[in-house]
């Protein structure tokens, strides 16, 4: 069964032939200064709450689920994502484009699913909320 937007297009057939052909591209000059790898997250919070955890009673296979959703709390700096991105390895790069850390390629980005998965996000949406 194919998939359907919120307009009752199917996802496939739009998708590959007009969206990605309608991308507007931002434009980013990354700084001629690589930032520090420790810059480009902050997870202060996750660690707190990593802490509380592990200092909590519940089973291990509880704290092993609450540890895993506790990385949600990361917050990710973008800005020097990008700026980090544009002094990296080549390896390094494929692997922060297939993290969608950085978008560079919109036909990856779509081949990958991000791109697919941003239209099933704001169905939900506007399923729930409407318009």
């Amino acid at each position: 069964m194919k998939q359907k937007n919120l307009f009752g297009e199917d996802f496939e057939n739009k998708l590959e032939t007009q969206y990605v052909n309608k991308i507007a591209l931002p434009t980013y000059e990354p700084k001629n200064i690589k930032p520090h790898i420790g810059s480009l997250v902050d997870s202060q919070k996750t660690k707190r709450i990593i802490n509380e955890i592990n200092n909590s009673n519940v089973t291990e296979d509880e704290k092993q689920f609450l540890i895993e959703s506790a990385r949600r709390h990361s917050v990710f700096n973008y800005q020097n994502i990008a700026d980090y991105y544009a002094h990296a390895t080549p390896e390094m790069q494929q692997l922060m484009e297939r993290q969608a850390l950085v978008i560079i390629d919109f036909e990856k980005a779509y081949q990958y699913g991000y791109i697919k998965l941003a239209h099933e996000v704001a169905n939900q949406y506007f399923e729930n909320y409407g318009e």
